[in-house]
């Protein structure tokens, strides 16, 4: 009967540290998966923080082009010409308003 109880006991030990070792695997093996989803979210963020960012410098990009050919056209000059040396077209006429 020893026999058998000592079988008994050993097997009880067997199953006791194999439960144990799959609730220890488990254990980190979901720690791990909290980590990976953790890291997943910042990684998502910052993917949408650079796309718009990148948006934004595509927007100015086009916005420097179109200022780019402004300032080749003659509007431009002629707008400067303006403000800046006060010239005008021959057949321009100005008018200042009185400061009262």
């Amino acid at each position: 009967m020893t026999n058998r109880r000592r079988k008994r006991k050993q097997k009880r030990n067997g199953r006791i540290c194999i439960s144990l070792i799959v609730v220890l695997f488990l254990t980190i093996m979901s720690v791990q998966i909290v980590k990976l989803y953790q890291k997943d979210q910042g990684d998502r963020e910052r993917i949408n923080t650079l796309t718009d960012a990148y948006e934004d410098e595509t927007e100015r990009r086009d916005q420097l082009k179109d200022y780019e050919e402004y300032t080749k056209s003659q509007e431009y000059i002629e707008d400067q010409a303006k403000s800046k040396l006060g010239l005008t077209h021959d057949n321009e006429i100005i008018f200042k308003e009185d400061k009262k």
